[in-house]
């Protein structure tokens, strides 16, 4: 039975006015801040995408523009020009984009859709919108083609059957081949779905269809008749044309390519199996993987490419997907690090009548996109600029920082410059259609990436572009040889157990910590300079915490020191004696083993301190949930479920361990029943995972030695003691299994149910937020002091106040000194986010200390130089009058609340949400003022004023699909955010009006004015007998006129809303619409230009005419009839 809480009632009173919007509790201070931010300063829009697309279906690319796109199953359209433009844009249906054709530069795509829907894209407006949609309402679609410089779209259907649409009026003409035509009596059974449809490249009247089953059929469309079928008895699934139009190429389901005379119906002229192995006495080669697609491509000065995918011999299990390069006689196989889902050659020309000459092939795979030169030797892929690396490692945990300090991000780009691969082709990327925005947004902008192997990336998001600039690992500073021995339990042994959960950093001082999911923190310094680093400094960390009132009276035990024979040489530190321990089971044993040999560091970042917390009684450590560290102060701080602890990584020591039940004293509000011990050990996952009152430290050094605090009277009495053994690291701990936490997709790292009121909850108050400042430490203080301010998941925040010696020489020496001061407010929900305004309203960002080279070569005056550097303090002087005040903002997972310090009293209160609960917020700058931003599990975005916290903006944007959007959405400064939409792919949005009337200016063209290359000679001789190409009045035959129209049944046509609405919306200021303008005059002038030619060319024929006319009527005006 739960026990009656008279605080609970008196604090239940206290919020009873929470409901209401925004509640003002303090009047009198109502009239300090005048609020500058209003509701028009606030709209929400996404801006861009970046990444690899999330599960590509198909690829399309314009030879004349350049520009590349792709297709998803999820029926997203990702376009790519030069590096920096790019596109993303989104098919209502959601139906997976099977097939993409441009309109060769002609500023349009055509995108074909699992759902039989086609649709007719506008390119030629920085957001593309769809034109015309056309749904097919009784055939499934296989296969489309559209031919270069052709507004007829043939698309080949599941039955069998071929229709013709119409591009600019998307209506179906009435001319259909159907399937029991073009095979006739060629074959008994139905031929299959059309897997391929083109014309020949020297005769647009004639069409090859080919059909799933392994029948071909040349089709004259004049006469509507098959001219001639090619049957094979394997199945089909593509065809290739030789330019000269007398000859095309199969691939098939046996791993063969068949080549076709178009004359020779018969049998092929050669048939090919390029992964089979040839039987001596001449039998069929043994059957290999199908080949799904085939490219035939010829060069004028020597022999063509074959170029394929698939075909491998069954034989070569486990071998990687292959593309393979079939030039003359050499054969190249490709191997791909993922399977590959289409390639596309490109060719010098866009006309297939020409000799192709390619020169390099674009590979789409399932995870990545690579593109190989053809034209150099080995076949060099180029170096990918497109940001598409992302997901090389799921992302774990992600940060967003606007308006870092300017030399930032060329300080990362120099020491990411040496990390560059070599060998690739020395040629410039191909895909370089479009031109780059026009923008004018410049300050800079980074985004941090946590992987599930360990590594961290930054990256260059200024302008809304993104680009790699520093990649560090991590996972190098531990052992990776586990035995199975070593890894304890089942429960203990992880996939990943290198990634990262949390990062902290600190653009002014760069110095950078990560927690990972194995209980470890890692502190980086940053450097331009390689060190090699001898030993690795490491703290081991134990918080136990035994059953108050246990049966053997375990909760009677006092800490016991270690012996002070012990060797310091030993593989680990001594084991606890506590009768709980294990020690077999894997007692005071960390996750991870750190290296023993010398570390080399490059230029970057550079560790400087690891601290693991370790096992305890066979239990794993528990998982950290908060982090910070300043650097002003040299201080960093972690905590999890069981409590926080304050490391001085400057000293390397440990100042502060304390459980969360420590942090109250006398005060903790909470009735908290101690738990009953359990009687079977089990294997228990990571959550939670809790123990109770004892504390003891491991930290590993050279010396042992004990040191023993005393705290303010308000912890006396709360628990019986409380010690730190420290050592110092000349040996490293032995290796252990991993956490077990499933990071991914599924998983949030604390209890989310606001329902849950239970003891049981209670007794696992975890940390879940911290923040550094200068304030006041208590109630009345007339003088500032350096805090250290914790949030609870039971939406408690309380102050430590900090003792800090004087800078230089003492820092080294002097203890950093730890007061806790106690409780400073409550709220519903754990608290998320906390932060400082002075007097005027402005935000107090944390003291920092500028970025020092750490590893200065001078070792006497210049090191001290930099010992004795003041950090910068950007909080008010603590001489300032009393009056003037500041404010604390504390937002939690339900509210928000605004309390005046010293006098530390609620003068505003909020409540957020009553039905859901609130995943992120930040307290960030905007360009006018400071505000409250909010992302909440309901999907809504919502930003408050401060301090008055008057809801500004509240936009349902988003639902929360899955936890991975939970788990890397990040609000920053100047009204950006971001997060993860797909495994591989991030999404960067604004809430800024600033920002989304200037995005139109800032977003890349796609569509440039491109003259198309001139169509090849035919030659005197060609054009003397016709043995050039054969042009065809499509027009003439599929237009209404002739071929009559289609069925309306058959399909549905939809206009699109990117007819007149889109091209409005596309209106992107002056800029655009002058460079629209002059685009529509020169085209405008360009074909009245060919319209006077064409006139000229008329009028001189004419005239031609009537000569010869005239003189053939005098040459016969006397002759008599049978004179002729």
């Amino acid at each position: 039975m739960k026990k009656f809480n008279i605080r609970k009632v008196l604090d239940g009173l206290k919020e009873v006015s929470s409901s209401a919007p925004s509640v003002q509790v303090g009047p009198q201070e109502n009239h300090l801040i005048q609020e500058t931010l209003q509701s028009e300063h606030f709209q929400l829009c996404k801006t861009v995408r970046h990444g690899f697309p999330y599960q590509p279906s198909s690829m399309a690319f314009d030879p004349v523009q350049k520009i590349l796109a792709i297709g998803t199953q999820s029926g997203a359209l990702r376009l790519f020009g030069r590096p920096g433009v790019e596109c993303y844009c989104q098919h209502e249906s959601g139906a997976a984009v099977i097939q993409l054709q441009f309109l060769i530069n002609e500023g349009a795509l055509v995108s074909a859709l699992a759902d039989d829907s086609v649709h007719l894209w506008n390119l030629r407006q920085k957001r593309p919108a769809i034109l015309h949609s056309l749904k097919f309402n009784r055939e499934r679609i296989t296969f489309c083609h559209l031919p270069f410089q052709s507004k007829w779209l043939y698309i080949g259907t599941e039955r069998g059957n071929i229709h013709i649409v119409n591009v600019e009026s998307f209506m179906l003409s009435g001319y259909v081949i159907m399937w029991n035509k073009a095979i006739e009596l060629s074959s008994k059974a139905h031929p299959g779905p059309v897997v391929h449809i083109s014309d020949n490249p020297m005769d647009e009247g004639k069409l090859i269809i080919g059909f799933e089953s392994g029948i071909v059929v040349l089709w004259d469309l004049k006469s509507k008749k098959a001219d001639y079928r090619y049957t094979y008895d394997e199945a089909i699934h593509s065809v290739a044309w030789h330019h000269e139009g007398k000859q095309f190429i199969c691939s098939h389901s046996d791993g063969t390519l068949t080549i076709w005379n178009i004359r020779g119906q018969g049998k092929p002229m050669q048939t090919i199996t390029p992964h089979g192995k040839q039987p001596k006495d001449g039998k069929k080669p043994e059957p290999c993987k199908p080949i799904l697609k085939v490219e035939y491509k010829t060069t004028r000065n020597g022999e063509p490419f074959i170029i394929l995918s698939g075909g491998l011999s069954y034989d070569t299990v486990g071998r990687r997907p292959c593309l393979t390069v079939m030039h003359g006689k050499s054969t190249a196989v490709l191997e791909m690090d993922y399977p590959i889902v289409d390639f596309l050659t490109l060719c010098e020309t866009p006309y297939p009548n020409d000799f192709q000459e390619p020169y390099a092939v674009v590979v789409l795979l399932e995870k990545d996109l690579v593109v190989i030169d053809l034209a150099q030797n080995g076949y060099p892929i180029f170096e990918n600029p497109y940001p598409l690396t992302i997901h090389e490692s799921p992302v774990t945990c992600c940060e967003y920082f606007a308006d870092c300090p300017v030399d930032l991000i060329p300080a990362l780009y120099s020491v990411g410059s040496r990390q560059k691969r070599q060998g690739y082709s020395k040629k410039e990327w191909p895909i370089s259609g479009g031109n780059w925005g026009q923008g004018t947004q410049s300050y800079p902008e980074i985004i941090i990436t946590g992987h599930a192997d360990g590594t961290v990336k930054f990256w260059d998001a200024s302008a809304i572009m993104l680009q790699v600039l520093y990649k560090l690992k991590t996972a190098k500073i531990f052992d990776r040889n586990r035995s199975k021995e070593d890894k304890g339990s089942t429960e203990a042994s992880d996939d990943d157990p290198f990634a990262i959960q949390i990062m902290a950093w600190c653009p002014e001082s760069r110095m950078l910590c990560v927690a990972g999911v194995s209980a470890n923190v890692i502190i980086y310094r940053f450097s331009k300079l390689e060190v090699t680093t001898e030993v690795l400094l490491e703290v081991r960390m134990q918080y136990e915490l035994n059953d108050i009132e246990s049966p053997d009276g375990g909760g009677e035990q006092t800490s016991a020191l270690p012996t002070p024979g012990a060797s310091p040489q030993t593989s680990g530190p001594p084991s606890h004696p506590s009768t709980s321990s294990n020690n077999s089971d894997g007692g005071n044993m960390p996750c991870l083993k750190v290296r023993s040999a010398p570390l080399k560091q490059s230029p970057g970042y550079q560790v400087d301190l690891v601290v693991q917390l370790v096992w305890v009684s066979g239990e794993p450590p528990q998982p950290i949930t908060s982090l910070a560290l300043n650097s002003s102060y040299g201080l960093l701080v972690f905590g999890n479920s069981s409590g926080l602890a304050v490391v001085d990584y400057v000293q390397k020591t440990v100042v502060l361990n304390l459980g969360t039940v420590e942090l109250y004293g006398s005060n903790d509000p909470y009735q908290r029943q101690p738990r009953s011990p359990r009687k079977t050990r089990q294997p228990v996952t990571i959550k939670g995972l809790y123990k109770t009152v004892f504390i003891s430290f491991y930290f590993v050094s050279e010396v042992w030695c004990l040191c023993c605090l005393s705290f303010m009277p308000l912890l006396c009495g709360c628990f019986t003691s409380l010690c730190f053994v420290l050592t110092v690291l000349l040996s490293v701990c032995p290796p252990r299994g991993a956490n077990p936490l499933d990071h991914r997709d599924n998983s949030f790292s604390r209890s989310r149910s606001s329902s849950v009121t239970s003891i049981d909850k209670e007794a696992r108050e975890a940390i879940s937020s911290f923040h550094f400042c200068e304030t006041f430490a208590r109630k009345g203080d007339s003088t500032l002091t350096p805090c250290l301010y914790v949030g609870t998941s039971l939406g408690t925040v309380l102050v430590l106040a900090l003792t800090l010696p004087p800078a230089g020489e003492q820092r080294q020496l002097q203890p950093v000194l730890i007061s806790p001061t106690g409780m400073l407010a409550r709220l519903k929900g754990s608290i998320l986010r906390m932060a400082f305004l002075d007097s005027t309203g402005s935000q107090l960002p944390p003291a920092y200390e500028p970025w020092y080279e750490p590893n200065v070569s001078a070792d006497g005056e210049e090191r001290e130089k930099v010992r004795k550097r003041r950090p910068v303090s950007v909080s008010p002087s603590s001489s300032q009058d009393l009056s003037e005040s500041q404010y604390a903002v504390v937002c939690s997972e339900k509210q928000a609340k605004v309390i005046s310090l010293p006098s530390q009293t609620c003068i505003y209160k909020h409540s957020i949400t009553e039905t859901s609960f609130i995943l992120r917020a930040d307290v960030v700058q905007m360009s006018q003022g400071v505000c409250v931003a909010c992302f909440c599990a309901n999907g809504h975005i919502m930003t408050l004023s401060v301090p008055g916290l008057r809801p500004l903006m509240d936009v349902n944007y988003l639902p929360l699909t899955d936890m991975r959007i939970a788990r890397t959405f990040c609000f920053t400064n100047l009204g950006q955010a971001m997060y993860l939409c797909s495994p591989t792919e991030v999404q960067r949005i604004t809430y800024s009006q600033d920002t989304c009337e200037n995005l139109q200016e800032m977003l890349g063209e796609l569509f440039t004015p491109v003259e198309t290359p001139e169509a090849p000679n035919r030659g005197f001789f060609k054009g003397l007998f016709g043995g050039g190409a054969q042009s065809l009045d499509r027009e003439e035959l599929f237009g209404e006129v002739t071929a009559g129209r289609a069925s309306r049944s058959l399909a549905q046509h939809i206009p699109g809303p990117g007819g007149i609405e889109g091209m409005k919306g596309a209106a992107s200021g002056v800029v655009g619409d002058l460079a629209r303008a002059r685009i529509a005059l020169d085209e405008r002038g360009q074909k009245l230009g060919e319209l006077e030619e064409r006139t000229a060319a008329m009028m001189a024929s004419a005239d031609s005419f009537s000569k010869h006319a005239h003189e053939m009527m005098l040459k016969c005006k006397d002759k008599k009839w049978y004179q002729f």
